[in-house]
């Protein structure tokens, strides 16, 4: 079958041949429909190097899986095949306290036999080629008929990841209150359906990209503005009255982590969800007094199924480019140039 390799550390992909995974006992293996891209496969595959990850290459590139149950190992009886499925990213040992909370994502242990991989595309073999090996069969969620499980690949991380962060701060997004989403890409676009479909607040979208920033009206912004303007966070005061009750930073750079600590109110929730690297000083005066902050990854199995029934329902809908397995080269260099409105995902 082809697949996209992740070959060596800090190095391109590379669209390679390589045998059709035969499942174990408890194993699935996929017919892959959809394949997202995320802006995290640019830092796996430029930003490290060998011993930096617990992780050894190569391995097939792709944490935002969906497809079709092609074949089942010995006792499985979870799904069946022909089933339309989406893959839960982490893969946790199944035993420690996170897991048993579906909270994968935290887990400290690797899966039993998969070195130290977290999970499809990230230390073994993910979604970016005709089949994918699934460990076990829990990490798969069924798609509701209505929903295509093209559109549900990039739901997994892109429309999973915003959900868990705003269920974090639903709480403060009541009737009046403003929420500031700073990005309006793959992930920042699907936080802003989210919060409007579960919510009554105000959300102001802040996008440096004109596009960006057109998709976020789309999404049901309120009030869009420029990143890029001097007088941003003047911008933003004035739009929300003084401070928002809620930010959340998609993007993570020392300008945007700037913007959103001038963006918050006194008692609001910051939240930190952009792999960027940048950072902010803290001190008794910023962010404003008794601010909460939090980093987050992903979300849970349990958060998955609420995003796909949203997404069936019609309340959230990603925006994203197809790709041929023949083109995905071409996709991880759109997305790189920074072409991308949305998501893209690899249709083999």
């Amino acid at each position: 079958m082809k697949a996209v390799q992740l070959p060596n550390w800090k190095s391109d992909p590379l669209l390679i041949e390589i045998d059709e995974p035969t499942p174990g006992p408890g194993q699935v293996v996929l017919k892959i429909a959809g394949a997202g891209l995320c802006h995290s496969d640019l830092h796996l595959l430029h930003d490290f190097e060998e011993g930096m990850l617990p992780w050894r290459v190569p391995f097939i590139l792709g944490h935002e899986n969906a497809g079709y149950v092609h074949a089942l190992g010995a006792g499985v009886d979870r799904v069946s095949v022909g089933q339309a499925v989406a893959v839960y990213g982490p893969w946790g040992c199944g035993k420690c306290d996170a897991c048993g909370r579906g909270q994968d994502t935290y887990c400290a242990a690797p899966l039993d036999g998969f070195d130290s991989a977290f999970g499809g595309g990230l230390g073994t073999n993910g979604g970016q080629a005709e089949y994918m090996l699934v460990p076990d069969a829990r990490f798969l969620v069924p798609i509701p008929d209505a929903l295509d499980p093209v559109a549900a690949a990039p739901l997994t991380d892109a429309g999973l990841t915003p959900y868990h962060a705003v269920k974090l701060s639903v709480a403060k997004m009541v009737p009046g209150s403003r929420v500031v989403v700073i990005g309006a890409g793959g992930l920042g676009h699907m936080g802003i359906q989210i919060i409007k479909a579960m919510t009554a607040a105000d959300v102001i979208a802040i996008d440096i990209k004109p596009e960006a920033r057109a998709l976020a009206s789309k999404s049901g912004a309120d009030v869009v503005l420029d990143g890029g303007a001097e007088d941003i966070v003047a911008q933003v005061k004035d739009a929300t009255g003084g401070g928002a009750e809620v930010v959340i930073d998609f993007v993570g750079t020392d300008a945007t982590l700037a913007t959103a600590v001038g963006s918050c109110k006194y008692q609001s929730d910051l939240t930190l969800v952009g792999v960027a690297g940048g950072s902010f000083p803290f001190n008794l005066y910023a962010p404003p007094y008794e601010t909460a902050m939090r980093s987050i990854y992903w979300g849970t199995r349990s958060e998955l199924r609420e995003v796909l029934a949203l997404a069936a329902r019609g309340l959230i809908t990603p925006e994203y480019t197809t790709y041929s397995l023949d083109r995905a080269l071409d996709a991880y260099a759109d997305m790189g140039a920074g072409k991308l409105t949305g998501r893209a995902v690899i249709t083999p």
